[in-house]
């Protein structure tokens, strides 16, 4: 295994431009950190964002989660060029001539995949924990771990994620194309649930109808993941103080069932599966 990592790594680490990519990545997760030195004076008027509760146990874990979720983008467009550039450089048959087989390969770059999904969950479990130690208001022990779950579920999205964008790679073979395959995909996946959403209020069971239409799409390859981590703003006291005054209450359930764990790894390993497939039937 280690082998076969440090192969990933002496092509990703001899790449200019996944270097940069990656260090912006690197620079755009800690900037979660700056958030807390947003500060409004004007006049009677004192906002500090950190004042507003994002940074407190447990709250922190499922915020930043939520956040740092939306820059994996950097991420995938390294799996994506560092598969896509297998093919242009030939460096894909030059690892099979040199002894390894489709199965290494493939080893290669999911191993890279957990191991890029792994170092930016400790990186989020750490500066989560260095930015709740210094502002959370609430310290003890039960409270500081509760929602910890959430970064499972952000490790497992990550990992899903990136397996997708491995399989688009090895399919379409360019970068570019590559990645304009996942944004058509999710264009396609945004079409397809508006209609049977559409269609689910056209009639008059339009709640379970809808309920239905809310199951089908949950199974969905990209909503599937977004479904890992629901968004955490209307969790603030501060919405849930305004929400009340206007008489709406919100009853989300924020956290990721065993089902949405399931439907995830389900694609996970489709995508894996997959991206062999291709990798044995094409001529290399």
């Amino acid at each position: 295994m280690i082998r076969l990592l440090h192969i990933e790594w002496i092509k990703l680490w001899n790449n200019r431009w996944s270097k940069l990519l990656l260090f912006g990545y690197l620079f755009l997760l800690t900037s979660i950190a700056l958030i807390a030195a947003i500060r409004f004076d004007i006049g009677p008027v004192k906002f500090h964002l950190a004042d507003q509760g994002i940074f407190n146990f447990p709250y922190i874990w499922h915020f930043n989660t939520f956040i740092a979720a939306w820059m994996k983008l950097f991420l995938a467009i390294i799996i994506v060029s560092m598969t896509a550039n297998e093919y242009s450089y030939k460096t894909i048959k030059q690892n099979l001539i040199d002894g390894l087989s489709h199965a290494d390969f493939l080893k290669t770059k999911v191993y890279m995949v957990l191991a890029l999904a792994l170092a930016s969950t400790l990186l989020i479990a750490l500066m989560s924990g260095i930015l709740g130690g210094v502002f959370s208001d609430y310290t003890t022990p039960s409270l500081v771990f509760q929602d910890i779950s959430f970064l499972a579920a952000y490790f497992v999205k990550l990992v899903t994620f990136f397996s997708f964008c491995l399989f688009a790679g090895v399919l379409v073979k360019r970068s570019a194309f590559a990645l304009g395959f996942i944004v058509i995909w999710q264009i396609f996946e945004g079409i397809l649930t508006g209609l049977l959403y559409w269609k689910a209020f056209k009639n008059d069971t339009a709640i379970v109808a809808a309920e239905t239409a809310e199951q089908i799409t949950s199974f969905f390859p990209l909503v599937s993941m977004y479904s890992l981590i629901k968004q955490p703003f209307t969790r603030l006291n501060g919405i849930q103080t305004v929400a009340k005054q206007v008489g709406e209450t919100f009853e989300n359930a924020y956290q990721t069932t065993a089902m949405e764990y399931i439907v995830a790894l389900f694609w996970a390993g489709l995508f894996i599966w997959g991206t062999h497939q291709l990798l044995k039937r094409r001529d290399l």
